[in-house]
């Protein structure tokens, strides 16, 4: 069993406040595991208005799979227009 980590620093540079960098976040978390089957969740930067890390894991019997579907995962947020993915570190268990 693998269990694949990713670690991303977004920013959302259109909030102006914690509400709409809330309903930014819940749309993206909600289409990330919809979309992956993953699990998410903010873990930093809770009161910045514009930034914020998500922690996003996977399990799966393949190191390959999950660094394939974590890749998704960053590619999928980077397309976002209303997010800018600032930094990313994967890691595996």
């Amino acid at each position: 069993m693998v269990i694949g980590i990713l670690q991303m620093v977004l920013r959302i540079p259109e909030a102006q406040s914690l509400k709409e960098k809330r309903w930014v976040l819940k749309s993206l978390v909600t289409r990330l595991r919809n979309k992956f089957n993953i699990s998410v969740s903010e873990v930093d930067s809770q009161d910045s208005w514009q930034m914020a890390t998500l922690a996003i894991s996977h399990v799966s019997k393949d190191r390959a799979y999950s660094n394939e579907v974590l890749d998704q995962v960053i590619n999928f947020t980077s397309r976002n227009k209303q997010i800018e993915v600032v930094d990313s570190q994967l890691e595996f268990l």
